[in-house]
């Protein structure tokens, strides 16, 4: 498995007790980590960690969760293994994926009907393996009743807290999440990558034009003026720039506007109106189409979704 898919989850559990004993309360999770048979498992980075067996049928399981990795090809081929996630799935009271964990699921019929997530390089793969499963490729995490999944490595923790948050509360979740140094909602949402990092690809030919595309978004970004800026005509930059980037300069703009005004959002009070135009979107309706096309939530309901109070 990857280490922190299984790991991450178990330090939130495990600091939630710590916070509840602090003040006086019982320690409100129990967990064990089992596969089919109890042996030491190694970690793709080439930890140990002892694992128990799977519990047994008068064993209650309250929240199952799958761990990701590269042993989850072979654990789809495990008929035994398949036919009890199947059957502790519906008597759990919920049911979670960290990573590619959600093929695992998938292959047992968990997710059928369901939305779900999973790593942002395995969302296509999964999406065409299980057509029948209504992958969504940007969230951190995404719960549909009680099916939780979420994307790679770091955002099982993110998973963690949220399932938190609903059992003991938000100020349990933010002293934990407090004390583990990460956000209760990540800065940006619930997006998995920013334009800034999906761009990153690009770095060696068009990263200076980035930067300088990060620093004028209020300013004009039209085609012609970023092909008078990487000093190339019009034709040629848009198609080295799609080659390089696999979208086109237009739409990249409109990504690094909207990850700008994702965060003044987050972090400001400022008007609408005015993010709109320190971001280069101009009015508030261009932002709110916007936001809508790419995010499918409106500017104020985004900020009042994952904002906190300044």
């Amino acid at each position: 498995m990857q280490i922190l898919d299984l790991t991450g989850p178990v330090q939130v559990f495990a600091s939630t007790n710590d916070a509840c004993a602090a003040s006086a309360h019982v320690p409100p999770y129990a967990w064990r980590m089992v596969a089919t048979q109890p042996a030491h498992v190694t970690a793709s980075s080439g930890i140990e960690l002892g694992t128990q067996t799977l519990p047994t049928d008068n064993e209650p399981v309250d929240t199952l969760l799958i761990a990701g990795g590269p042993g989850v090809a072979a654990a789809c081929q495990d008929v035994a293994l398949l036919d009890w996630l199947r059957a502790r799935s519906g008597q759990a009271r919920r049911v979670g994926s960290v990573c590619t964990g959600a093929f695992l699921l998938a292959t047992a019929g968990v997710l059928d009907g369901r939305r779900v997530t999973t790593h942002w390089s395995f969302c296509a793969e999964l999406a065409h393996a299980f057509p029948q499963v209504r992958v969504e490729s940007d969230p951190i995490f995404v719960r549909d009743g009680e099916i939780w999944t979420s994307a790679g490595v770091t955002s099982g923790i993110d998973l963690a807290l949220a399932m938190v948050e609903e059992d003991l509360g938000r100020d349990i979740a933010l002293a934990v999440a407090r004390h583990l140094v990460v956000y209760l909602k990540r800065p940006g949402g619930q997006g998995q990558y920013s334009a800034a990092l999906s761009l990153q690809v690009a770095e060696d030919c068009f990263g200076d034009l980035h930067d300088w595309m990060a620093a004028h978004l209020a300013y004009d970004l039209s085609l012609p003026r970023l092909a008078e800026q990487a000093a190339m005509s019009s034709r040629s930059f848009s198609r080295r720039y799609r080659e390089a980037t696999g979208m086109t300069p237009a739409r990249a703009v409109e990504h690094l506007r909207i990850d700008e005004a994702r965060r003044l959002l987050l972090e400001t009070r400022l008007p609408m109106k005015r993010i709109a135009q320190r971001c280069g979107f101009g009015s508030e309706e261009t932002l709110r189409r916007s936001f809508m096309r790419l995010l499918k939530v409106t500017p104020n309901d985004y900020r009042s979704r994952f904002g906190t109070t300044l």
